[in-house]
């Protein structure tokens, strides 16, 4: 069986102030010809479908456009909610619609009922697990600890047990959306930990033949059976070095893994370029990023008079605009987005309590951070009804 792995589309969301809805039709269009000319037996969707809980509507009828064209196509197509997603808005008209041959598995307490599929060879089972709040689906679930590795362990027992029931050689494959352990992030993913942790371990899918992930945004080989199709497209210059793909994989007869990297249409290349202001507009080696997107970081010891307008005279599609000046022994300490860059929400509010009474938290007062900070992630989930 042949499979096009693909996920975090986030449609409905733009580039710093460039609007990525042409971008995100003209993948929808190379996704549906690539679903034809490669002669696709299903296409995988693996959270994050919209950027937001409640899209703009230019980003409901892209969706909707993308799902009537797999449908005419005749290719099954099989979805999960991401943590971007509201999976009750996402999950409307399911059962409905999957009538067309488009699956949406929205609900964490679906998550062990697949969606089958035969070939040649037999039966294939599709297990789609939601986002799973720890907070939300703890209780359902029946755990104690309120984490991403428990409540992912306690989906993946479900779908392990329902597989073993199944007739001898029924392959699988689950789709999720999580934080896995030896992928590599970017600026571009919503922070999920909680209690300080939002990384679970690559053996939690142990027993399927393939595990098609959504979240991370770079396209990874976590193991062999373990891939990130990343995001179709570039939404942070932290992407600047990601190569946009899909995963074209093919399940043989005994369940074995082989796959191929399929380029996504990209409308411009990034860059991200450093130096004094004089030097960039000057360097003969920046001449392929003068239409690239261009982050610029300054290094001048002085903020030089109009930088933005004489960079965009050079590279037109500049949109970020940073400062990083030369220090001298005299010069002032590094700037606040500096101080920050690379720090998590409990990191900088532990070095807010540093500085604001010279001491840093204890280990009483960091969980009271943590649990705060995992608590409001909860009311953000549940107000977007990510799950339930």
């Amino acid at each position: 069986m042949r499979l096009l792995h693909t996920s975090d589309w986030h449609l409905g969301r733009a580039f710093h102030r460039v609007n990525m809805l042409d971008a995100q039709a003209a993948f929808i269009d190379h996704l549906v010809t690539t679903a034809r000319e490669r002669g696709v037996d299903a296409v995988v969707v693996s959270g994050d479908v919209y950027d937001r809980a409640v899209p703009p509507l230019a980003a409901v009828e892209l969706y909707d456009d993308a799902l009537h064209r797999l449908a005419d196509l005749g290719v099954p197509t099989v979805l999960i909610s991401g943590n971007h997603d509201s999976a009750r808005r996402l999950g409307v008209g399911a059962e409905l619609i999957g009538r067309a041959g488009i699956h949406l598995r929205t609900r964490a307490d679906r998550c062990a009922e697949p969606v089958v599929l035969a070939d040649d060879h037999g039966d294939v089972a599709f297990y789609g697990l939601p986002y799973l709040e720890p907070a939300l689906v703890k209780d359902s679930f029946g755990v104690v600890r309120a984490g991403h590795e428990q409540v992912l362990g306690a989906a993946m027992d479900r779908v392990r047990a329902d597989l073993a029931a199944r007739p001898d050689g029924t392959r699988s494959v689950v789709l999720a959306h999580a934080f896995v352990i030896g992928g590599e992030p970017s600026d571009s993913e919503r922070d999920i930990s909680v209690g300080g942790v939002a990384a679970v371990p690559s053996g939690i899918f142990h027993g399927v033949d393939y595990v098609a992930l959504g979240h991370l945004h770079g396209s990874q080989v976590i193991t062999e059976r373990i891939r990130y199709s990343g995001s179709p497209l570039p939404y942070s210059f932290s992407e600047a070095a990601h190569h946009k793909t899909m995963w074209l994989v093919d399940l043989d007869a005994t369940g074995a893994v082989s796959a191929e990297r399929l380029d996504c249409p990209v409308p411009r290349p990034l860059a991200r370029i450093r130096g004094d202001l004089e030097e960039l507009l000057a360097d003969p080696e920046l001449t392929a990023h003068e239409e690239s997107w261009v982050e610029a970081t300054l290094t001048d010891a002085v903020r030089p008079d109009d930088p933005m307008a004489r960079l965009t005279g050079r590279f037109p599609h500049t949109l970020s605009l940073l400062f990083e000046p030369r220090r001298t022994e005299t010069g002032p300490d590094a700037g606040y987005a500096e101080r920050l860059r690379g720090r998590d929400d409990q990191e900088i509010a532990e070095d807010f309590v540093a500085h604001v009474r010279g001491a840093g938290p204890d280990d009483a007062e960091r969980a009271v951070l943590r649990a705060a900070f995992d608590a409001v992630r909860a009311a953000e989930a549940g107000a977007g009804e990510v799950t339930r």
